[in-house]
């Protein structure tokens, strides 16, 4: 039995206490450098990652948006061109954007103008396709460059959906509301929520509308990029107005 206990003592691991110095040995000073040279080099390869993934990104995206916008446009007469035997990369584009042009030229003549009317006159009776049809409708009006078919009138900002947050909203359209105790002007405010095409529609007292200095494009410049291209400062028309016919310091002297 003695034995048995001198082997199972002699068997078992000594066990290192951590708080003695004596049985626990300090580490050296070599190791500790290497750590602190380890953790600095790793700081700065993943601040250098980081810096050239926030470089390449728009550059990656931009790129492949041209890229995928060419390939797309040039599949419209690539296919002929392959059935007639000329392999040649851009030819599809080139023609595509020659296309385009041409047809803006006959949409804006009298005849043009009437045979578009009249297949917007059959796309309209189509049950589905026309609701598809009236949302890009709008959207195209609104960045065409003829400012009478606009349907977006102006960039408008709302308080939405509560008091201390803001908006950004086209005006559409103008409706009088007629009320016992007097009529109201309202403004048809439409504010997107999915992208462009998708949205509410509010119906705002037009004395609580901010008409920010801000054109139809920029407005869906900043609705498209989510914010992005958000002016610094955004000042009301009727602010600028004022400013604008304040008498100059100088003239004030004389």
């Amino acid at each position: 039995m003695a034995d048995n206990k001198k082997e199972s003592t002699s068997s078992s691991p000594v066990q290192e206490d951590p708080e003695d110095p004596v049985k626990c040995p300090p580490s050296s000073p070599n190791s500790s450098t290497r750590k602190a040279c380890y953790a600095v080099l790793q700081s700065w390869v993943s601040k250098k990652f980081m810096t050239g993934c926030v470089v390449l990104f728009p550059v990656a995206v931009t790129f492949f948006i041209t890229w995928w916008f060419i390939q797309f446009v040039d599949g419209f007469f690539s296919p002929i061109y392959e059935r007639l035997g000329i392999d040649i990369f851009g030819l599809g584009f080139v023609t595509s954007i020659t296309f385009i042009f041409f047809v803006g030229i006959f949409a804006s003549s009298w005849l043009g103008s009437t045979v578009f009317w009249l297949g917007e006159w059959f796309i309209k009776r189509m049950p589905f396709v026309k609701h598809l049809y009236s949302a890009s409708k709008q959207i195209s009006s609104a960045i065409s460059p003829d400012q009478n078919t606009n349907a977006f009138k102006e960039v408008a900002i709302i308080r939405h959906p509560r008091i201390g947050e803001y908006a950004i909203g086209f005006i559409t359209s103008s409706v009088t509301l007629q009320r016992d105790d007097g009529d109201e002007e309202l403004c048809s405010i439409f504010v997107p929520t999915n992208h462009l095409y998708i949205g509410d529609v509010f119906l705002v007292n037009s004395n609580d509308i901010i008409r920010p200095n801000l054109s139809v494009r920029e407005g869906i410049e900043i609705i498209v990029s989510v914010g992005m291209s958000m002016p610094q400062v955004i000042s009301p028309i009727e602010r600028i107005t004022r400013q604008s016919d304040r008498i100059p310091l100088n003239r004030m002297l004389k």
